[in-house]
């Protein structure tokens, strides 16, 4: 079978295959390039297998090119890579692999082909393409991964239970995969993955989220967690995802599974936005949904308070994931705190106080905040799904007038922290704290107007309540 080499590649190919000629190795096209080329997928990542010094290989097809790129060598992994033309050639010597059952370094051999081919995680990922003379552009498929591509299978090179032992992040790259690329894990592979789910434990915590974090790039990023939660590997490395799962019932009273609502929520998210951290704030929006379940006769189940609960999970959440610690991680634990502000705001008489109060703490992450509250609604009733979507079509139209009368988008009081303590004559302290935020709720409350004079007057009047004097002829400047 013959590759079809796009004219651009060839070039870099055909110099590949002339180096390699020159030092008397044999070199091959192999792994995710291939495939995506296969199938049909923009890459532009281009992974060499060099039966030799892969090293060596790339330091003289980079001395041939024009002007000579620089090569990033990665001694201790045999690995070199160049950047030519916006494409990432990375180049590397075949190797076999040997692991020992309580780590996944494997201890690393010079190798054949073949024994590259053995330890690539699935047939689809060991296709081969060759750069040598006598069959350039020749796909080598020992494993029939161009059979699996065609019938959508994501399965092994060797026995499943030996590849997921040697590396267990291959059971979520699996996974992955699956969802990416909208193909199936054979009966087998997924069976050995729920069987060897245990030895995700070796995995750092930075790689598990990596992969979570590509499954959540997905456009249905929840059939990847339910394949995770089916062979169990959710349970493990995000339990508190895992225990929104199922239904209690009790006296003909029951709820909904908060764990495929958050799914649905998730993907109703990703129809409307590409951002990461919205779709992280989508996934945990209900985490603390069981710590906080009650029954009451009356009521039935509630879940009070579960969105500040839950977001006070989320750093907890991070630090075990080892995801950013800074704005990202807040922007989350806004999102879980306030996704059911909206929906209050839709259900009674909205106030120009309760709208402004609203803009002001969203701030710039208003927008988000209201496509992940148009996410959360996953009622199968048309009219109430219509009335609650009337509800928020109503809510923006009030947002959009108190922010046009009160210039509210990303605002700020117009008294700051400087202004009072100049006035007062005082330093950093409580009480500059006490004056700021009686200003701020009074614009808020609608009491004074949005501008400096009122605000000056306001500033005045709260610090002569808790005993401030203001330093001789400070103008009011407007």
């Amino acid at each position: 079978m013959i590759f079809n080499i796009q004219p651009h590649e060839r070039r870099i190919f055909e110099l590949v295959a002339v180096c390699a000629r020159e030092m008397h190795v044999s070199a091959y096209v192999v792994g995710g390039y291939v495939r995506d080329r296969l199938l049909g997928r923009p890459t532009k990542d281009i992974d060499v297998v060099c039966v030799g010094d892969g090293i060596a290989l790339a330091r003289l097809v980079a001395s041939k090119l024009y002007p000579a790129p620089k090569i990033a060598v990665y001694s201790r992994f045999g690995t070199a890579m160049l950047r030519h033309e916006g494409t990432e050639v990375e180049f590397v010597g075949a190797r076999r692999e040997s692991y020992s059952p309580d780590s996944r370094k494997p201890d690393v051999q010079q190798g054949t082909l073949a024994d590259d081919q053995n330890r690539r995680d699935f047939t689809i990922n060991a296709l081969a393409v060759s750069l040598n003379e006598p069959d350039f552009g020749h796909i080598l498929d020992p494993f029939g991964g161009f059979s699996h591509l065609e019938q959508k299978i994501i399965t092994t090179p060797l026995e499943p239970e030996q590849t997921f032992s040697d590396d267990p992040l291959r059971m979520m790259r699996a996974i992955r995969f699956a969802v990416q690329l909208g193909f199936s894990i054979s009966p087998d592979t997924f069976a050995a993955i729920a069987k060897h789910k245990a030895r995700i434990h070796i995995i750092s915590k930075e790689r598990i989220a990596g992969e979570l974090e590509k499954i959540l790039n997905c456009p249905t990023p929840s059939l990847g967690f339910k394949l995770l939660f089916d062979c169990g590997l959710l349970q493990l490395i995000l339990p508190e995802l895992a225990a929104l799962q199922g239904v209690e019932d009790r006296n003909g009273k029951g709820h909904k599974d908060n764990f495929y609502h958050t799914l649905q929520v998730l993907d109703n998210v990703c129809r409307r936005s590409d951002n990461l951290w919205l779709r992280w704030a989508a996934l945990l929006h209900d985490i603390a949904k069981p710590a906080t379940k009650r029954y009451s006769k009356d009521l039935g189940w509630t879940f009070h308070g579960h969105e500040w609960v839950g977001a006070n999970m989320v750093p907890k959440i991070f630090r075990h994931l080892r995801l950013p610690l800074d704005s990202q991680m807040e922007y989350v634990q806004k999102m879980v705190r306030m996704h059911l502000r909206p929906i209050s705001l839709t259900k009674e008489e909205v106030t120009d106080s309760a709208v402004r109060r609203l803009l002001f703490d969203a701030g710039p992450d208003i927008d988000d905040l209201m496509k992940l509250c148009e996410s959360d609604i996953t009622t199968k009733n048309p009219r109430k799904m219509e009335r609650y979507l009337e509800g928020y079509e109503y809510l923006k139209e009030r947002m959009a007038l108190v922010t046009d009368a009160d210039r509210l988008r990303l605002w700020q009081p117009p008294v700051t922290g400087e202004v009072i303590m100049q006035t007062f004559g005082i330093s950093p302290s409580r009480e500059v704290g006490i004056v700021k935020t009686a200003v701020r709720e009074a614009i808020l409350d609608g009491l004074i107007s949005n501008d400096y004079e009122s605000a000056f007057q306001r500033m005045l009047e709260e610090g002569e309540k808790i005993g401030l004097k203001p330093v001789i002829n400070i103008p009011v400047q407007s």
